[in-house]
């Protein structure tokens, strides 16, 4: 069975930096898509940025610059960088397995979500 498991998540100021990790068990992530997605209270999950199979990543205006994917083919996981953080990043982060896109429900297994607050 696929499973992914997110660490990482935390309690950082403004301005500073925090890296998520997510690893898959069960589902070569080099053969598909990763992406992270962010979900804060009253708000509707929030596309972050992707890596595709080849290794292309993508990230909305709201991150560019600021956020970074990387993987770890060995480890079977992939990390979200998070430099510069503001307070309207403070969310629940996911990770999500499926294919190359910007929407939710084009992946098909997600972590468990992580925390993640910035605080003023």
């Amino acid at each position: 069975q696929v499973q992914l498991v997110q660490s990482g998540g935390g309690l950082v100021q403004v301005g500073g930096s925090l890296r998520l990790s997510c690893a898959t068990s069960g589902r070569t992530i080099s053969s598909y898509a990763m992406g992270w997605f962010r979900e804060a209270p009253g708000k509707e999950r929030e596309f972050v940025g992707a890596i595709n199979w080849s290794g292309d990543t993508w990230y909305p205006d709201s991150v560019k610059g600021r956020f970074a994917i990387s993987r770890d083919n060995a480890k079977n996981t992939v990390y979200l960088q998070m430099n510069s953080l503001k307070p309207e990043d403070t969310a629940v982060y996911y990770c999500a397995n499926g294919d190359y896109s910007g929407s939710y429900s084009s992946y098909d297994y997600w972590g468990q979500g992580t925390q993640v607050t910035v605080s003023s």
